[in-house]
Order: structure tokens, then C-alpha cells, then sequence
């Protein structure tokens, strides 16, 4: 009783570890891709510590929280656009919050550096880290709060025509 127990843990074991290598291999190469030395050359060490190490900036800390320009949010380093301002809003997180991205660009991760799965956001095309998405955002839109990190943003003014 005790070889087939023992037995059936570990084909247990051998295919959960066969799915999650299959889910790796299936996982598509960003289309911009850079050496952690060119990531370092191009980015600020705010901005490299956030994009490329996954960090977050102290809240209230960056002056993209309280920008209320008209313009694009893209990405700090590979310029890709992610959130247009007319969907951005004051959370009181102390983060650069929005209600959506723009489709297609931001991509949805699973995150769990704080010991429990958390929604991670990353640019789409170099797969810089921006931040987390939670359900708290304005129920009249999404009913989501993507909670983005400033550093990893770049604002692009509208132009006035």
C-alpha cells in the first residue's frame, strides 16, 4: 500500500512539473528584446528597477499621480502605448491609476512576490513590469484599477491642433 502511495505521488509531482515547463515553452519571446546591459544603458535606475526588476516606486512619489494633461502613457522603455489619459483617475493609491489599457499592449501576468497570486501588468512588446490591476477601480467603467508605477510610464502630451 505504502509503493503505491508513494507511487502515485510522484507521477503527481513528475505532471505538474511536465505542465508548468509545457506552459513555459508556450509563453511567446517579447518583440523588443534588449541584454540586461542594453536595458541598463537606455533606462533610468528608477526606471530599470521597476521595468526590469519588477519594483515599486513609494506611492505619492512620482509626479505622474497627480498629471492631468491630455496625452498617451507609453512605455518608458520601449515607447509602446499603454494608457490614454482620458481614462486615468484618482484612486488615492498614490499611483498613476487607470480603468483600462490600451488593447492589446498590456499584458496580464501572475504575480506572486508577495505570497499570494496578485494580477501583474507588463508592456506587451518588451515585457517591462508596470504594475498590478485590482477589482476596486470606478464601478460605473471597468470596475478596474490598473495601479501603475510612474517610472515605468512616459507622458505624451496631446497636440493641439
Amino acid at each position: 500500500m505504502n509503493k503505491l502511495f508513494s507511487l502515485l505521488i510522484i507521477i503527481t509531482f513528475m505532471s505538474c512539473s511536465a505542465n508548468a515547463q509545457e506552459k513555459k515553452a508556450q509563453k511567446q519571446p517579447y518583440k523588443i528584446t534588449k541584454t540586461d546591459t542594453e536595458w541598463r544603458n537606455i533606462l533610468s535606475p528608477a526606471q530599470y528597477n521597476v521595468l526590469r526588476e519588477s519594483g515599486t516606486e513609494r506611492p505619492f512619489s512620482h509626479p505622474y499621480n497627480n498629471n492631468k494633461s491630455a496625452g498617451v502613457y507609453v512605455c518608458a522603455a520601449c515607447k509602446t502605448p499603454l494608457y490614454e489619459s482620458k481614462y486615468k483617475y484618482d484612486s488615492g493609491s498614490g499611483w498613476p491609476s487607470f480603468d483600462r489599457a490600451i488593447t492589446k499592449n498590456v499584458e496580464l501576468d501572475v504575480d506572486y512576490e508577495i505570497g499570494y497570486a496578485r494580477t501583474e501588468l507588463k508592456c506587451a512588446v518588451c515585457g517591462g513590469h508596470l504594475g498590478h490591476s485590482f477589482e476596486d477601480g470606478p464601478r460605473e467603467t471597468t470596475g478596474l484599477r490598473h495601479c501603475i508605477n510612474g517610472a515605468a510610464l512616459q507622458f505624451v502630451p496631446k497636440k493641439n491642433n
